[in-house]
């Protein structure tokens, strides 16, 4: 917004009584005494003659030095009344207290009596009035006094310089300090300070270097006002070595220097240095601001450095700031990290003025502590006491989702306009997407106005939580048309959407190959999103080809390879990637243990899973979760010893949840322990009596043990509680599109084919010897029925699909959400041989990899 020529202002003339009138009333707010001292300067002029302004604008001039900003504007009145002339030097001095008071109507009055007066044209008041509309928000109002100015200095431009910098109006302000210099004027050091704070807020690094190069040339590189903002410009653009170097050929430093030094090492994470160089600053008898305090204790925080933070407390006590808002918050922020929350508190307590910064941060702090009841009774309190939370505050409180309801929260932010503001709506949206509750994401995203990538991102993470990749693609599609470019963040929670069992197998390789154009495939986020990608959807060697190519891994890379090689049955490979994390020293945590006891389970290696299990008690000081105790349960169960696996739970120390009992029951159906069965049937009913899992496996128990009238009961029990029984289903896409198939589905459009190739198979099937085990047949029905029933499970429908769609030699692979039966098992190994086809099937349980006859399970599952 560069300025042009405009008319001269015609604004109406005012009064001196209008003027009197603002000013008295300007002078005595309500509940306010008058100005001390200003009677006794007003006796030193009576009975004295007052032929010229002079003894005034002394006086006036002396109350402007002391920031006494009304007393000024009392004495203009009284000289105003007393009929005593005007000259440019009390007007300017009149307008400048008017601008620190930021009162706009004030200044309009006294900008229409300098027009009154004819004092509006000449430089002095001009720039007075220029840097009065400024100060007061007035920046169009302070373009038409520049632009009617018939004489300008450095002085006039810098003024406008500086309104321009402090409203954010960056780029206009590099063009006025060209035009400036075209015009023929000489910047001064305060125009280069002026400008070099604006490159340093924009961190544009080539209008500073230019700068730099044009104050060289000016001969003011030694100034210190020029070397302190210079400093900050090559900070906020990460040249730390230009700022250090500037700092460095300093002759004189101030304050101010020092803590842009260390403000910038801080900002770009030179910790040490950062602390070295205040130590410096102290030793060379610098007196440290409030700035520099707060900038040390906020690396203190960064780093959880109590110690040093307690010393630094004492200093700000001994040099009396600590009433300084800004500076007992950074204590307050640096002891609630450190988990000292009575000292935070009690600082906060101290605050005489708490200000909503204060709140929230304290708010915060017993967030990040675990204290959610405490942060909702602080919040509670901050409304009472009439503090209006900011954007900050919202965004805080709702990271405390489920405990503090994101319903109420969001109720608060839509009366307040707030959810509209990327932060607070992205914050929202985490929160809703902890509770599963997509539909209220998408609402809130829709509501945020200017999205930013983090609030994409957010949304693609809901969806891949959800497993919704078909949401993940709409959004990732419309995020591209939008020409909004993704970060390797976006990519990584789109290829975590491309995991989910229903999405389609091209999905992820699409993604894949997205992340190599835009070079993002080797960062650590989406080398390990594609890792677990990849694992979860059958393509365990694709999953290992990406975690080999991974130059760096954390333990999130290692983990999930791990699970990977447990999930597939891979235990060798699996033990010797847990041991190759031991070696290395790789921090481990649950989850680790959680992929090598699942490997043992696959495998029967029930003493060393146990062995992993107590190492990880005692050697690693990890607390065992119920997920933990759930796959040791599993581990005893399906290697048959069912007494150890009950006498793990009452062990112990919370009760045991629905997983464990139906792990436990599914393993005594399989081993036909009917009263221990009953228990466990017993105990998960009673904690999920409306799911179907425990009346199932109960009667499918009864029906291997041919007790049909126990059985019966168990399906009237279900018809009486109206639980419906998950029907087995099965999936295989072909050409990017899934097919669903049912136990004797006859729906599909190539049914007829699909069912000659069923019966060709059986034939063959029986030609190697198969005899069906009618025994997986929990009916009571004749032999030949059973045999028909076994024949038409879903999965060897999808596999006889997959044969006819497919040319030959093409791998099959197939979901289905119940386990796989032992029959089936029996019969996809033979049809793996007979077929020479690779199929791999990912049940309830893990995935299984048949191929020439044989499965990577070793048909222990």
């Amino acid at each position: 917004m560069i300025p042009r020529p405009l008319a001269r202002s015609r604004g109406s003339v005012n009064s001196d009584r209008t003027l009197g009138t603002a000013v008295k009333h300007l002078l005595d707010p309500p509940n306010e005494p008058s100005p001390r001292g200003l009677c006794s300067h007003r006796q030193l002029f009576d009975g004295s003659p007052l032929e010229s302004p002079s003894p005034w604008n002394r006086l006036l001039f002396r109350h402007s030095r002391n920031n006494l900003n009304r007393e000024p504007l009392s004495l203009f009145l009284e000289a105003r009344r007393s009929g005593q002339p005007l000259d440019d030097s009390s007007l300017s001095c009149v307008l400048k207290a008017c601008g620190c008071l930021w009162d706009r109507n004030l200044g309009r009055q006294l900008h229409g009596l300098c027009v009154k007066c004819g004092h509006g044209s000449g430089v002095g008041v001009g720039t007075s009035l220029l840097d009065m509309y400024l100060k007061c928000d007035g920046v169009d109002d302070g373009v038409r006094v520049f632009d009617s100015m018939p004489e300008r200095n450095v002085v006039s431009w810098t003024s406008l310089l500086t309104g321009y910098s402090q409203k954010g109006l960056h780029e206009d302000a590099f063009e006025l300090f060209s035009r400036m210099q075209s015009e023929g004027i000489r910047p001064n050091p305060f125009t280069f300070a002026t400008v070099l704070a604006s490159a340093a807020a924009q961190g544009v690094l080539e209008n500073g270097r230019q700068m730099h190069g044009q104050l060289i040339k000016f001969g003011y590189q030694g100034t210190v006002f020029v070397c302190n903002p210079l400093i900050n410009m090559y900070s906020r653009c990460g040249l730390v070595e230009e700022a250090r170097a500037v700092f460095n050929r300093m002759v004189n430093r101030d304050a101010v220097s020092c803590n842009a030094m260390v403000a910038g090492l801080v900002l770009n994470g030179y910790e040490s240095e950062a602390v070295q160089e205040f130590r410096h600053m102290r030793a060379a008898g610098l007196k440290p601001t409030q700035s520099s305090f707060a900038t040390m204790i906020k690396l203190c925080a960064n780093l959880k450095q109590l110690a040093f933070a307690r010393q630094l407390h004492c200093c700000v006590v001994k040099e009396r700031f600590d009433l300084d808002a800004n500076v007992i918050t950074a204590l307050m922020v640096v002891y609630s990290k450190c988990s000292e929350m009575d000292d935070a508190f009690e600082l906060f307590s101290m605050l005489g003025a708490r200000s909503v910064v204060s709140w929230t941060a304290m708010i915060n702090g017993y967030i990040q502590n675990g204290h959610v009841s405490r942060a909702a009774l602080l919040f509670s309190q901050m409304r009472l006491d009439a503090v209006e939370p900011n954007d900050f505050t919202y965004s805080i409180l709702l990271t405390a989702s489920p405990q503090i309801s994101p319903f109420q929260i969001h109720a608060q932010v839509i009366k307040t306009k707030l959810q509209q503001v990327p932060s607070v709506g992205t914050a929202l949206l985490a929160a809703y997407t902890k509770l599963g509750n997509t539909c209220e994401a998408f609402c809130v995203f829709r509501g945020i106005k200017e999205k930013d990538i983090v609030a994409w991102s957010a949304m693609l993470a809901c969806y891949a939580q959800a497993g919704d990749s078909e949401g993940a693609v709409k959004l990732f599609t419309e995020m591209a048309r939008k020409s909004i470019g993704a970060n390797e963040f976006t990519l990584s929670s789109a290829i975590d959407a491309c995991a989910s069992p229903t999405a389609s197998a091209d999905q992820g390789k699409q993604f894949h190959a997205i992340s190599i154009k835009l070079k993002y495939e080797n960062t650590l986020c989406v080398s390990t999103a594609l890792v677990t990608m990849y694992a979860r959807r059958g393509s365990i060697e694709s999953a290992q080809g990406v975690f080999d190519r991974q130059s760096v891994r954390d333990q999130v890379s290692w983990n999930s390879m791990l699970m990977g090689y447990a999930q597939h049955g891979y235990s060798k490979k699996a033990l010797e990637l847990f041991r190759g994390i031991e070696s290395r020293g790789i921090e481990m945590d649950g989850i680790t243990f959680i992929g090598v006891i699942i490997a043992c389970t696959h495998t029967g290696l029930v003493e060393e899973g146990k062995k992993h299990f107590e190492s990880m008690v005692h050697n690693h000081h990890i607390s065992p979760t119920v997920e933990h105790y759930a796959c040791m349960v599993d581990l005893y169960s399906r290697a048959g010893k069912l007494e150890e696996a009950m006498s793990l739970i009452k062990e112990m120390p919370f009760p045991a949840s629905a997983t464990v009992w139906r792990t436990l029951l599914g393993a005594c159906r399989l081993h036909r322990n009917v009263e221990l069965g009953e228990l466990a049937a017993e105990k998960l009913m009673s904690l999920e009596p409306s799911h179907s899992a425990a009346y199932v496996l109960l009667s499918n128990m009864y029906a291997a043990a041919g007790r049909w009238a126990e059985r019966a009961k168990i399906r009237k029990l279900m018809d009486a509680r109206k639980v419906k029984k998950e029907a087995g289903c099965s999936w295989i896409q072909i050409k990017n599109k899934v097919h669903s198939f049912l136990a004797s589905d006859r729906t599909h459009p190539m049914s007829d084919k699909i069912y000659t190739k069923l019966k060709d198979i059986t034939i063959r099937l029986k030609e190697k010897g198969y005899q069906p085990n009618t025994d997986y047949v929990l009916h009571d029905m004749e032999e030949e029925h059973k045999e028909v029933m076994l024949a038409q499970h879903s999965e060897r429908l999808a596999i006889s699909f997959g044969l006819i769609a497919t040319l030959p030699g093409t791998p099959l692979q197939i979901v289905k959400n119940l386990r796989v039966c032992g029959d089936c098992h029996t019969v996809i190994k033979l049809i793996s041989e007979i077929e020479q086809r690779e199929i791999v099937i990912r049940d309830s349980s893990r995935f299984h990899h048949f191929n020439r006859g044989s499965c990577s399970c070793g048909d222990y599952w």
